[in-house]
């Protein structure tokens, strides 16, 4: 006779328990069952089951009743294509206190949020989008639907057929009894101006000005409070875990811990969160106010230093007497604290050396900024930046960093290399990472032991994988094609059949730019402009000279990319050109002594006598200016993640050369050998043809074309991004409704933001009837083509941190705190993309540079690019 283990005798007895509970189970579990419901899994006493109208999975027959029945979300997630008379069979077999909870998912405290089930059309459960069945208009989130239907059309249309007493139902109901009566008062007239001007629409002498204008509110009703709709987070987020208070933004999808800190989030408070840039005016307004009263109540200081609230995160210091840009956390500290905490900011962002806080010079300048009618304060000293002010801004940065990790799961991110060789020869690299929520610094090596060693880098790129989590990561952005690199990516994409290897386009942009100058007749170019420019910068009397004729501009400027720094400086000079001319031929070039030198009369020949030096500059920027060109537009003129767009980016490149030289294919094909060299052997990846296939501002247009690169390319994207093979089949079959541009991808709106807005974005938006395609499509938009170099992190810091000989434990873990927060302060506060694109690259000028009469500079451009 067998003898049973422990464990299967349990096994069994749960499994007698499982078939009595089915035996036992109410008429309306065995219909769930049948009728609504797959079984998936049934073990140890573990139900797990699938909905036959959405395909989600919930554990347990009472969490199915509850998604059928539009459960609470929290909870279960309710299902938003299940058939009314099965949603209402399902509510009513619910327990009261589940009926109750259904409720007050679908209503909240405020009974505003139920009307839209009977005046609008749920379109997109996930993304709120609601269909009014008034006038047909489709709108993004259920607050932007009241104020649809409320009639306030300065961030959403109006709806110009709803009846009269929907409209003030709707209103009452936005505008809660507890505001004063004045403010009643005012609503209700701007109430009747409003309908009476939407009755009035259609007549020949209605302006949309005269609208918009005709509701002046009461000057004493600027200091009201906010209305209680507008600031409470239900109506502006999905609260993804109520014990944390973890919520998810309706407009930019950000998740954040701390509803105040949302509140922020909404209302561009900046501090500890980011802005949302995606919230409609009238809801910023209303929680910046509601913040800022909250905080003021926190204190009553008159003076506080601390950063601008603008848009682009300048980071100075800003008297302030009554101040607005705070959060919750620095409100809870005095004044002097929070100016000292401001400083630190200052000299850990930029690596500043702390001894300079007690210079007599540093404080006499806090002191003038604070101004002389001030109260007391005390500079921060070096302990206290070493100190307590490190350890804050440490919690605060962590906090930051949890917040962008938290986004990985849906998004992915890519791990960006930036390795060095220093001064004293050593192979230095940051890990940064990078994702639509923003780039965070993670670490940083030496690695100079393992130059040659492919496995033990293979072993070092490991571990910053497993730290990251190797599901979340969707490439890694090297910054050479050295040969070692070479082979570690090979072995690194063998070992992670989902993580593509990629080599960071400004690089092999920069490598297209130094073969074209390598070219025979390009080579003399820029051989005569560097001629040109060390002899001006050589001498002081012709230097002075030149910045007298060009009105102070230098000819040379430096650049992060090495190989772009020539064409940079040779644009310059043709820029100026007809100012040089005037310089060599002025009395004051005449008399001086230089001019009657060799040299001199060299450089004063090819300036103003060598008409064919300035044909060949000329003949030789039509090649350099569209790669420059694409070098800003990848690395933040565009601040869209460019990887779905690199495809178009390099053919316009190789089209715009082909039309400067007027198709004479004798002159444009050398550099179009170059351009498609380095592509098909170093740029080009498989994640670039997926991103530009899944990229609808391409796609739908008629240039677009799809050949068999770029349909290998996404299979091979499919194949190793997405394990499961059945989803695998679902992407295929719904790669035709992309295709052919059906249900949600066809709506209107759908097709107007197709080039307007991020394609990730349009994705999320848009992409709900196909979810599989969605979250691939997400996590491949989602990336970047370029590397750290964009960034520009100064490296001092990394390099000190690394000379560990004579550093004690405490003294090298606390340069470790410092060195993230460092990085990730400078992350944090990148400049925002605009037009202006001439100087992301620029960097001052070394003057060793060979460019201006130094030398060696050739050998360390080399080890600085890092050529391993």
């Amino acid at each position: 006779m067998r003898m049973f283990t422990v464990w299967e005798l349990k096994r069994k007895v749960w499994q007698k328990e499982i078939d009595f509970k089915g035996m036992a189970t109410n008429e309306v579990t065995v219909s769930v069952l049948l009728d609504h419901g797959a079984l998936v899994n049934k073990t140890y006493g573990r139900v797990r089951l699938r909905c036959n109208y959405c395909g989600k999975e919930v554990s347990g027959y009472s969490r199915l009743k509850q998604h059928l029945g539009g459960g609470m979300r929290g909870e279960v997630t309710p299902c938003f294509k299940v058939p009314e008379d099965v949603k209402v069979q399902m509510e009513s077999r619910l327990p009261r206190t589940k009926k109750a909870h259904v409720n007050n998912s679908r209503q909240g405290k405020n009974e505003a949020v139920v009307d839209f089930h009977h005046h609008g059309t749920l379109v997109d459960g996930v993304k709120r989008r609601v269909r009014c069945n008034y006038c047909g208009e489709e709108i993004n989130s259920y607050s932007l639907f009241l104020y649809h239907l409320v009639g306030i059309d300065e961030y959403v249309v109006a709806c110009n057929k709803v009846p009269e007493d929907v409209r003030v139902h709707m209103r009452n109901k936005l505008l809660p009894d507890t505001r004063k009566q004045h403010e009643h008062r005012e609503v209700l007239q701007w109430s009747d101006s409003s309908s009476s001007l939407m009755k009035d629409s259609s007549s020949d002498d209605y302006s949309p000005d005269e609208s918009s204008s005709s509701w002046t509110r009461d000057s004493s009703s600027d200091d009201s409070s906010p209305d209680e709709a507008s600031v409470d987070v239900r109506y502006h987020a999905t609260v993804l875990d109520t014990k944390k208070g973890r919520v998810r933004c309706n407009y930019c999808a950000k998740e954040m811990n701390n509803y105040t800190r949302f509140r922020q989030h909404l209302g561009g408070i900046r501090g500890h969160v980011s802005p949302c840039v995606e919230v409609p005016e009238v809801i910023k307004v209303q929680m910046r106010k509601y913040s800022l009263r909250a905080l003021s109540r926190k204190r009553k200081h008159s003076i506080v230093v601390e950063y601008s609230g603008s848009d682009q995160v300048d980071e100075k210091l800003q008297v302030l007497h009554n101040p607005e840009t705070v959060n919750e956390e620095e409100a809870e500290d005095d004044s002097p604290r929070q100016t000292q905490r401001c400083v630190g900011r200052f000299f850990f962002a930029n690596g500043i050396d702390f001894s300079a806080a007690n210079s007599s010079t540093f404080e006499k300048m806090i002191h003038a900024l604070v101004g002389g009618g001030s109260t007391a304060y005390k500079v921060p000293s070096c302990d206290d930046l070493n100190g307590w002010i490190l350890e804050g801004e440490l919690k605060a940065m962590r906090e930051h960093v949890q917040e962008v990790v938290c986004s990985w799961g849906s998004t992915g991110c890519s791990i960006l290399l930036d390795g060095w060789t220093d001064d004293k020869g050593r192979n230095m690299i940051n890990f940064v990472v990078d994702s639509p929520q923003g780039p965070i610094f993670m670490k940083s090596a030496d690695f100079s032991d393992s130059i040659g060693d492919v496995d033990a880098m293979i072993s070092l790129f490991s571990g910053v994988i497993e730290e990251i989590g190797v599901q979340n990561v969707v490439q890694i952005v090297t910054y050479t094609t050295g040969v070692s690199m070479e082979a570690v990516g090979k072995q690194m994409t063998e070992k992670y059949k989902s993580i593509f290897w990629t080599v960071c386009a400004s690089h092999c942009i920069g490598l297209m730019l130094e073969k074209i100058g390598m070219l025979g007749t390009e080579r003399g170019v820029l051989g005569k402009a560097k001629t040109i420019t060390k002899f001006i910068y050589s001498h002081e009397t012709v230097l002075k000279l030149m910045k007298e004729h060009t009105l102070g501009f230098d000819l040379v400027s430096s650049s992060r990319i090495r190989s772009m720094m020539p064409f940079l400086i040779l644009e310059t000079i043709e820029f100026q050109k007809n100012n040089l001319r005037k310089m060599f031929i002025s009395p004051e070039w005449k008399n001086l002594t230089l001019a009657s030198t060799a040299d001199g009369r060299m450089v004063a020949d090819l300036v103003t006598g060598e008409s064919s030096f300035w044909a060949e500059v000329e003949m030789l920027l039509k090649a350099s200016t569209p790669l420059i060109r694409a070098l800003h537009l990848l690395n933040g003129e565009d601040s869209r993640p460019q990887l779905g767009y690199i495809y178009r980016t390099m053919g316009r490149v190789k089209e715009t050369i082909k039309k400067m030289y007027e198709g004479r294919k004798a002159e444009f094909q050398p550099f179009w050998t170059v351009i498609d060299g380095i592509w098909d052997d170093q740029l080009h990846s498989p994640i670039h043809a997926a991103g530009y296939y899944l990229n609808p501002g391409l796609f739908y247009f008629k240039d677009f074309y799809a050949d068999n690169e770029v349909k290998a390319g996404l299979l091979c994207c499919i194949v190793r991004i997405v394990e499961d093979e059945r989803e695998q089949d679902l992407i295929v079959l719904q790669f035709d409704e992309y295709r052919k541009a059906s249900g949600a991808f066809g709506d209107g709106d759908a097709v107007d933001q197709r080039a307007k807005i991020a394609p990730a974005k349009w994705w999320s938006l848009y992409g709900g009837e196909c979810p599989e395609l969605q979250r691939f499509a997400i996590r491949i938009l989602s990336q970047t083509c370029t590397g750290a170099v964009r960034y520009g992190l100064k490296r001092s810091l990394t390099e000190e941190l690394h000379i560990k000989k004579g550093r004690n434990c405490l003294e090298q873990k606390r340069l470790t705190e410092l060195t993230f927060v460092h990085h990730n302060l400078q992350l944090q506060n990148l400049p925002a993309s605009n037009s202006d694109y001439t100087d992301i690259f620029l960097e001052p000028i070394d003057p060793m540079d060979e460019w201006i009469g130094g030398s060696g500079m050739v050998e360390k451009a080399a080890k600085q690019n890092g050529n391993v």
